[in-house]
């Protein structure tokens, strides 16, 4: 047991570095770039390598992981994103910079595909929700922190990358100690990439409803994140508030990822996940009728974060209740790659809705997609695989 809970927190101790990073990376980028005069829609160019970089190693990433285990897998994928984060300051241009972040994006997927899938397989189902909430914790304080090392730029536009690359290195040295493991394999090995499609469809067959949640997740983050600014200087929002705004929702999220990840475990994923998904709807609903308030906005998106901000680890512990386990390392990898879809998605359809609705408020497009969200998981939501014959 001792060996399983160091385990768990240098697996999560990686993954808070991981989020660090990234959160650092998304406004110190953006910042240099605006301050290079790059435009602003090759600056939000820039930032979708890393979802890029995500979706070209997905269907790649599932046969190594089989072949060697979980520990080199998430020691390369470490090691990639340490070795990104030191080049940044060697070479500033736009197209070496996107290859560094498409790099990063790969380094950042083979680790958390690696510690993801060897969370869910070794955690026990009545403790799932809540080691993957915490997960989804350490990660979401993490990205929240990032955005603060910013500043440092004004001491020295290299120092943000190096401090960051050396608390990755210093992540990174922690997972030596680990001891590799496998995930289950069924009675034949299957490790090339076509088996790995065949396993896509399997997993599909399974647990198509938990991808959903990290969809939704992954276009809420990013349209909020790239979108919703736009439209908040739009309708008379100034920066310093719209600032506030998106950290009450990432306050939300952080502080009930894990009550919520253990009322998951208590009361069932799927009626956890259709409970948030309604709340949601209801917060952004409410959030396009008190645009006018400031106090009203900060309100509903900080309760808008305590119930959706859950939403990935809520559905990968949800995928992993419905998948049998020799397909947790597919279920998780599809996680990622639905994730990826709502991010890439999520800011050119937000900017789209800005442009072509002017008289609509920009929430409704998020509440409406909870909805969509809610109905398919109260209509379709499905019993734990451990609870279906077979």
């Amino acid at each position: 047991m001792k060996n399983t809970n160091s385990r768990f927190w240098i697996l999560v101790s990686i993954v808070a570095i991981s989020g660090f990073s990234q959160g650092l990376l998304l406004p110190l980028i953006a910042v240099i770039f605006e301050n290079s005069g790059v435009s602003s829609f090759l600056n939000g160019l820039n930032a979708t390598a890393l979802y890029i970089g995500i979706l070209l190693a997905s269907p790649f990433m599932e046969a190594p992981l089989r072949r060697f285990g979980y520990k080199p897998i998430i020691i390369a994928g470490g090691l990639l994103v340490f070795v990104a984060l030191a080049l940044f300051p060697l070479w500033k241009t736009f197209w070496f910079w996107f290859f560094l972040r498409l790099l990063i994006g790969i380094g950042d997927h083979a680790l958390h595909f690696g510690t993801q899938t060897w969370i869910t397989d070794f955690s026990p189902e009545n403790k799932r929700g809540r080691n993957i909430s915490l997960y989804g914790l350490f990660f979401g304080v993490g990205f929240a922190v990032g955005p603060l090392m910013t500043p440092l730029i004004q001491i020295n536009e290299a120092l943000p990358f190096i401090l960051s690359s050396v608390l990755c290195l210093i992540g990174w040295l922690f997972l030596f100690a680990l001891k590799n493991e496998h995930p289950e394999q069924q009675d034949i090995e299957m490790s090339s990439f076509f088996d790995t499609l065949k396993r896509f469809s399997q997993a599909w067959k399974y647990g198509w409803v938990a991808f959903l949640p990290p969809l939704a997740y992954g276009f809420l983050e990013s349209s909020l994140n790239g979108s919703f600014p736009v439209y908040a200087l739009r309708i008379g929002i100034d920066v310093s508030s719209v600032s506030v705004l998106l950290a009450s929702f990432a306050i939300g999220g952080i502080v009930f990822q894990l009550p919520l990840g253990i009322l998951s475990d208590k009361f069932g994923r799927k009626r956890i996940l259709s409970f948030i998904l309604l709340l949601g709807f209801l917060s952004f609903t409410s959030a396009s009728f008190l645009e006018e308030s400031f106090f009203g906005l900060v309100l509903c998106l900080f309760i808008a974060g305590m119930f959706v901000g859950s939403t990935f680890s809520l559905g990968i512990s949800y995928m992993a209740d419905l998948m049998p386990k020799h397909l947790l390392p597919t279920g998780n990898l599809m996680c990622g790659i639905f994730f990826s879809l709502g991010s890439l998605v999520g800011p050119s359809v937000g900017g789209l809705f800005i442009q072509f609705f002017k008289n609509i408020s920009f929430f409704v497009i998020i509440s409406s997609l909870f909805f969509m969200m809610f109905l398919v998981m109260i209509t379709n939501g499905k019993k734990a695989y451990s609870q279906v014959e077979h």
